[in-house]
This record gives structure tokens, C-alpha cells and sequence, in this order.
């Protein structure tokens, strides 16, 4: 599966993608992706191979104009409990090489991303969460039409503080409806 839009395709990984990736997962700029981080380019391609397997849920983003990735999208499809088997709630997570913010980059992707989900994936319902520092992010699920649902206060742990203890993130909670979508989005582009 390919997703276009103007300036960018979402695309399966490639292990040719591998020293893309290093550039934004060596050090990961945000805390939530601290688990993802890569220490070398072997261990990239390694990831990258494994990621190639992924085709319908995990996406690279990629410049059209240079072939060059930029970050990643993904989602899955959620359930309540083993025997439920709507599937239709997606809490999506994005990334974006920090060279690359601040150009519309990440609300395109995420837009074709959401516009996926809900019209060939059967969402009904997309949330996500941000850290509270997190301003862009927080910014893009409002520009994508999200409603601030809640404020998690010391929700989760990525990382831990100078003394080892964890450090606690506080994290807004965003989310979308299919109808919700519908009535912003209808068929349009941004």
C-alpha cells in the first residue's frame, strides 16, 4: 500500500531506508520514542528488515522530490478484549526528523494517514496522546480536528530522571470520529 499526497508518499520501509532513519532515531527527540532508539546503522537495516514485513499499518514518510525518508506514521487496530472484534479504534504514533519540522510535512502525512484509516480501514474512532510539553504535536492533532479530551497528569514513563527514579509525563489525550472527520474533512484536502 502507497499513500500520496502533493509533496509526500507513505510507503512501506525499505532496508535501503536504513541510514534515513538512523538520522532521526539515534537520538530520538521526543521522550515517547526513547524505547525506539537506534545505536547503529547495522541495527537500523536490521529494523528496517523487520519493518519491511509491515505493509498495511506502518508507513515511512517520504519526500517525492528525493526518495528521502522523513519520519514514520503507524497504527493499529485496537480491540477492548480478546472476544472483540470490531477493531475500529486507532491510536496512531508519529515522527518526524526534527530537519523536516515546521513545513506542513506531518500534518500532510498524518491528513492522508487519518483519511486512510477511517475510509479503508474501518476506524471509527482515532485518539492520540502527546506530552504535555509537546506543542507541535498538540498543535497538529488541533489542526487535524482533534478534541482535547484529558489531561493525564504523571500518566507514563519513558525516561528516568539524573537520581534513576522515573520521570512521570504529564500527556494530553486528542481524538477524531469518523463523523467527526466526515463533517471536517468530507473529501477535501488541506
Amino acid at each position: 500500500m502507497i499513500l500520496e499526497t502533493e509533496r509526500l508518499l507513505l510507503r512501506p520501509f525499505q532496508v535501503c531506508d536504513a541510514e534515513d532513519v538512523y538520522a532521526y532515531l539515534h537520538e530520538p527527540a521526543v521522550h515517547c520514542f526513547a524505547s525506539m532508539k537506534l545505536r547503529s546503522l547495522e541495527e537500523t537495516r536490521a529494523e528496517m528488515e523487520r519493518r519491511a514485513e509491515e505493509t498495511e499499518y506502518y508507513f515511512a514518510i517520504v519526500l517525492k522530490e528525493t526518495g528521502k525518508v522523513i519520519g514514520e506514521i503507524e497504527a493499529y487496530p485496537e480491540t477492548e478484549a480478546p472476544e472483540d472484534e470490531s477493531r475500529d479504534t486507532f491510536n496512531p504514533c508519529w515522527m518526524l526528523n526534527l530537519a523536516y519540522a515546521g513545513k506542513g510535512y506531518a500534518f500532510e502525512a498524518a491528513h492522508a494517514f487519518f483519511a486512510y484509516l477511517f475510509r479503508e480501514k474501518g476506524a471509527r474512532r482515532i485518539y492520540a496522546y502527546t506530552e504535555e510539553d509537546n506543542r507541535p504535536s498538540q498543535r497538529l492533532c488541533e489542526r487535524l480536528g482533534m478534541r482535547r479530551e484529558g489531561l493525564f497528569l504523571e500518566f507514563v514513563s519513558f525516561v528516568q530522571n539524573p537520581d534513576g527514579t522515573p520521570l512521570y509525563e504529564n500527556t494530553y489525550q486528542y481524538a477524531i470520529l469518523k463523523r467527526e472527520w466526515e463533517a471536517k474533512w468530507g473529501g477535501k484536502t488541506p
